[in-house]
């Protein structure tokens, strides 16, 4: 049960979401991106009532592995969002080149999802959901399964990537020192009812950096006050 959450992301901004574990932070990412309708209440986007999925928002799933068609090399499954969306085959290998070069899998076109690291599945994942051309990006958990250097990478990559297409993020997450150094705000949940118990604005300056943007005092005192929000310490 959902308790009045309301919330809005402007253009070309990053948001992350955050909370305890079954607050439904995936739930309302599934909401945001039109493939659960609410029972109640509106989600607008661009100004009008989003009446499902578009071809202007994309998701990152969690399990890139099953995001993934295992019968279709790198090329093939980029490729894929293009065909949906009826491009000529004519302009494809061109976009398709240029989309594996913006992720780093340029050299691996013909590799299949069996021959890659986890951290590249993702990728092309990401390079799939970048062919749509969204305005809207919605990544669920997106480097949860990865390890430490590989997910680093990764957040530094996507936030090139949306300053450099200026798309807008939401980005769930249940890592609080990646919704700190991604987000331009953090959105928390709470559950029981699930409701958001506060936004907080992250003002860190940007381009952001792995050392010295962790290391910013406000950072850490960021850090200091929603791992208490998570704790349940409401001051």
């Amino acid at each position: 049960m959902f308790d009045r959450i309301s919330f809005k992301i402007p253009s070309g901004k990053f948001a992350c979401v955050i909370g305890p574990s079954g607050c439904g932070k995936t739930t309302v990412l599934r909401v945001a991106a039109g493939l659960v309708a609410p029972s109640s209440g509106t989600i607008d986007f661009g100004g009008a009532p989003l009446a499902g999925p578009r071809r202007d928002m994309a998701v990152v799933f969690q399990d890139y592995g099953r995001a993934l068609l295992p019968w279709r090399n790198v090329y093939a499954n980029v490729s894929l969002a293009l065909e949906a969306a009826k491009v000529p085959m004519s302009e494809r290998a061109d976009r398709i080149h240029a989309l594996l070069k913006t992720v780093g899998l340029r050299d691996h076109a013909k590799k299949f999802p069996s021959q890659m690291s986890g951290g590249m599945q993702q990728r092309v994942q990401i390079a799939r959901c970048l062919a749509q051309e969204p305005r809207l990006l919605l990544m669920d958990e997106p480097f949860g399964a990865l390890d430490a250097m590989t997910r680093q990478s990764l957040q530094d990559e996507i936030l090139a990537i949306a300053a450099e297409r200026h798309i807008t993020v939401m980005f769930v997450t249940h890592d609080l020192e990646e919704a700190i150094y991604l987000g331009d705000e953090v959105i928390a949940l709470a559950s029981h009812p699930s409701r958001i118990e506060r936004i907080v604005d992250a003002p860190l300056p940007r381009p952001r950096h792995q050392l010295t943007t962790r290391e910013d005092p406000e950072f850490l005192r960021m850090r200091r006050e929603l791992y208490g929000l998570m704790q349940g310490e409401h001051a």
